[in-house]
């Protein structure tokens, strides 16, 4: 089995962050991976602005990013006490926050990063646009976990999706330890794989790495993809989403395919993508 040897998880001042922090520690558990969890918020100050003749103006206020901080380590050392592989606690130091944490992004195995919930108001010192800028800035593989709903102990049924694409091959290869031990394992291909001049065959990728059985479904159109996509999971009960990550930065505009903006906006199981 393909081992992994170092998780990086996202905190900030939200609850769901303990979810993510929580599943990276059980996956972490059968290859004692190394789990970082680094607190990354973006710095919000209030204006300096004078309050009279002669007097100083109002300084900085970083309340709520010392509760949110406050809040962070102490899901930090309560979920950490409770497992028993390496763990390190990181936090930025005035970075701007995208940047610092895709830099050190770069040489985890796997990220842990949160879908944004547009409720909770405690999320709103991260970037909007976090989790995308941080997988397509570092290439990097992450699981990315729901705003809410529960989250299996280990991913027991995992549906594929696939495309001959580079982020898709990325994907898939970063989700074989998880899809080795799954009890199930959905497959559905993007209409049009067949037009590939060297046929390319998922099911015989899989059974290489030791995953014999595949549950096909039937082809998706690319104009519905991600609204299909996510209805396939929850039709087959699945746990695990494998898919690509479309978009790139174009002079500090991020434009995303519009399956991935579908499926991070809609999500509600946690799901495995890559640049």
């Amino acid at each position: 089995m393909t081992a992994l040897q170092s998780f990086l998880v996202h905190l900030d001042g939200t609850a769901r962050a303990a979810a993510r922090l929580d599943f990276a520690l059980r996956l972490a558990h059968p290859w004692q991976a190394r789990v970082s969890a680094l607190f990354a918020v973006a710095r919000s100050y209030l204006p300096l602005l004078p309050v009279g003749p002669g007097i100083p103006p109002l300084p900085p206020d970083a309340r709520a990013e010392a509760e949110h901080r406050r809040s962070a380590l102490a899901t930090y050392d309560r979920s950490c006490a409770l497992a028993s592989q390496p763990s390190e606690w990181l936090e930025l130091d005035g970075d701007p926050v995208i940047e610092a944490f895709t830099r050190r992004a770069l040489l985890a195995d796997l990220l842990f990063l949160g879908q944004r919930d547009p409720n909770d108001t405690a999320g709103f010192d991260v970037p909007a646009d976090f989790v995308e800028s941080v997988v397509i800035g570092s290439g990097r593989p992450a699981l990315i976990i729901p705003f809410a709903g529960e989250i299996a102990d280990s991913p027991d049924v995992a549906l594929v999706a696939w495309k001959p694409t580079r982020e898709c091959a990325r994907a898939l290869a970063a989700a074989i330890p998880f899809l080795q031990k799954a009890r199930h394992v959905h497959l559905v291909e993007e209409d049009g794989a067949e037009w590939q001049s060297v046929p390319i065959d998922v099911r015989d990728y899989l059974r290489l790495h030791g995953i014999e059985r595949v549950h096909e479904h039937a082809r998706l159109t690319p104009d519905s993809a991600g609204e299909a996509l996510l209805s396939i999971a929850s039709d087959c009960d699945a746990d695990l989403l494998v898919m690509g990550c479309y978009g790139h930065s174009r002079a500090r505009e991020l434009l995303l395919g519009g399956a991935t903006r579908t499926v991070l906006d809609s999500m509600t199981l946690p799901v495995l993508m890559a640049h």
